[in-house]
């Protein structure tokens, strides 16, 4: 990991190379501990770079993934205010409930359970969006409470809440709290039967709620190569580790458990199953398929130069 000015001239490149793609939002990941090969590997602590990130570019919107437990919801909207106020409308936050168990422990927050991570998040989207919207704002919950909060510099944006999950639970608060609903990848039926339930419950709360899916493209001059390819991958796959990765998100639902696709191990968060796969025309179409399912967003591994090159530029047509 590179240090002082060689990490800023790192960082300042790579998002500034992503910002000129064309890229509209940029997910800044909170990964506290994480084994780089059995699992994601550590990040960088997202609040700093968030900060950093948004003085060396201009437009791109700043998505700050946060996992309630880890901070206060308070002190996070003063921090939230002061950066709308540097960088008016570029910010967003990502409410992560958070599966990866050995983190807390590790940091010394206490887990709960599955169902108790999601209640400790609904809250802690009730304070921030209160904050937000209300000069003084109180509340008491199980998790967190606040009196008479107040944020100077007010915020003169709308408030943007992104969240994850899959499971009933995740469904739930997405449907009651949040405007984007991040999705692991997967075959078109999969993400079809989540937005429609989850479309359904926030119809029931007069909401509506958009939804953003993740995919790992691997674009080749024809689909034959680029299966070829995937295929080689797949024969490589050490058995031992996909087993390690499954003990990893264990505590996790609806995500990764029971997944029967081969491709969903291939990397950590299913982008490979999402299926952009193929030459840049049947990529192309398979973007315009599941926007008509409802996914309004695309959250993308950058790493295949071919897809930059050949299929980026077209998508907003889509």
């Amino acid at each position: 990991m590179p240090r002082g000015e060689e990490l800023r001239l790192t960082v300042a490149d790579h998002v500034r190379r992503v910002e000129a793609l064309g890229i509209s939002h940029l997910l800044i990941a909170q990964r506290w501990w994480g084994n780089g090969e059995e699992i994601e590997g550590s990040s960088l602590d997202c609040l700093a770079m968030t900060s950093y990130i948004a003085s060396v570019t201009e437009r791109i919107k700043l998505v700050t993934a946060i996992h309630p437990g880890f901070f206060q919801p308070a002190a996070l909207a003063k921090w939230a205010a002061t950066v709308e106020s540097l960088y008016p409308g570029r910010w967003a936050v990502n409410v992560t409930s958070g599966w990866n168990l050995e983190e807390f422990s590790m940091y010394g927050v206490d887990a709960i359970d599955h169902d108790g991570r999601y209640a400790r998040a609904t809250e802690f989207i009730q304070v921030l969006q209160g904050a937000w919207d209300t000069e003084k704002f109180s509340f008491r919950g199980r998790f967190y409470s606040v009196d008479q909060l107040a944020l100077e510099p007010r915020p003169t944006h709308a408030l943007e809440v992104f969240q994850g999950g899959q499971s009933p639970a995740a469904r739930n608060m997405a449907a009651a709290h949040s405007d984007w609903m991040f999705l692991n990848g997967g075959r078109p039926e999969k993400l079809a039967q989540i937005i429609t339930s989850v479309r359904e419950q926030a119809a029931r709360h007069r909401r509506q709620i958009r939804f953003a899916a993740y995919a790992a493209p691997l674009c080749r001059m024809t689909d034959d190569a680029a299966w070829k390819e995937i295929d080689a991958r797949l024969e490589r796959l050490d058995p031992v580790l996909v087993q390690k990765r499954r003990a990893r998100v264990a505590g996790a639902e609806g995500m990764w458990a029971g997944e029967n696709d081969p491709l969903s191990h291939l990397d950590t968060n299913e982008g490979y199953c999402t299926r952009l796969i193929g030459s840049p025309n049947t990529i192309l179409n398979k973007i315009s398929q599941l926007k008509t399912l409802g996914i309004d967003l695309f959250h993308l591994d950058l790493r295949d130069t071919l897809f930059n090159q050949a299929v980026l530029p077209h998508i907003h047509a889509l």
